[in-house]
């Protein structure tokens, strides 16, 4: 599949993939800055997600090949792969498989663990929003506040509504296939074969995707991987605490 993506600054090439529910957009700030660092700042959107196609194939195996694609159609070498939540399984999944194409990987706030399905309250909300009979962005947050209190999950979300076609709004993730398919976002990635890429993965230090417990998997497939732990974030340690985890991950490419 030819995904959406958009380039920022010239250099070696910095792949950032977004989570899910997310967009290319999320990572902007953060691109821009990166590409003043002499890297090709490159945010992708993901199948079902963002500008990208729809499918109603949608697995880590099947985000990672258009990965693969991305990297073949713009002839990318050497390149470094950044992945958060959901993204970063995509990213450890393409490592795994294509580990000679890259130079370093960035794994953000999730293990190649399973992880149980607990979404639940965002696709009910989700759902409850009908665009029939919604018709601004106020009336979408109304129904989503009956569901969701965390302001931020909120806004992230709302992103995502845009205006389709003859004044009818929209979610721009397929959320059909989403709710058909979560199963996939928690399965865990396999580990038959050995990834030996420089890695590291970056932790929120007030979230739970990570545990200490977690770093002997995570050890068995990147041995050469470190963690960090960005303090003052949750799940969406970019967002949350920007500068520390710009910081963390510069000195890691640098």
């Amino acid at each position: 599949m030819k995904l959406h993506f958009r380039k920022y600054g010239t250099g070696q090439p910095l792949i950032i993939l977004h989570g899910l529910f997310g967009q290319s957009d999320n990572w902007n700030t953060l691109a821009k800055q990166f590409s003043e660092q002499g890297f090709e700042a490159i945010i992708v959107d993901s199948r079902n997600h963002g500008l990208s196609p729809h499918s109603t194939d949608w697995n880590y195996k099947t985000m990672s090949d258009d990965v693969l694609e991305l990297v073949n159609d713009n002839n990318f070498k050497n390149c470094i792969l950044l992945g958060h939540s959901m993204g970063g399984k995509v990213a450890m999944q393409f490592a795994i498989e294509n580990a000679t194409l890259l130079d370093k990987l960035i794994v953000v706030d999730i293990a190649p663990k399973y992880y149980p399905l607990h979404h639940q309250s965002v696709l009910e909300a989700l759902q409850a929003v009908d665009f029939n009979v919604v018709s601004t962005r106020k009336e979408a947050e109304e129904i989503l506040n009956k569901y969701i209190s965390d302001f931020g999950t909120k806004q992230f979300l709302l992103k995502n509504i845009y205006w389709k076609e003859n004044e009818k709004l929209a979610w721009r993730f397929n959320l059909d296939v989403i709710i058909n398919k979560i199963e996939n976002v928690g399965e865990a990635i396999l580990n038959e074969k050995i990834c030996e890429t420089e890695t590291l993965f970056i932790r929120g230090g007030n979230s739970t995707y990570i545990l200490d417990e977690d770093v002997s998997l995570i050890q068995d497939i990147f041995p050469r991987s470190m963690l960090e732990t960005i303090s003052n974030a949750g799940h969406w340690v970019h967002a949350e605490n920007p500068k520390e985890f710009y910081d963390c991950v510069i000195k890691f490419i640098k």
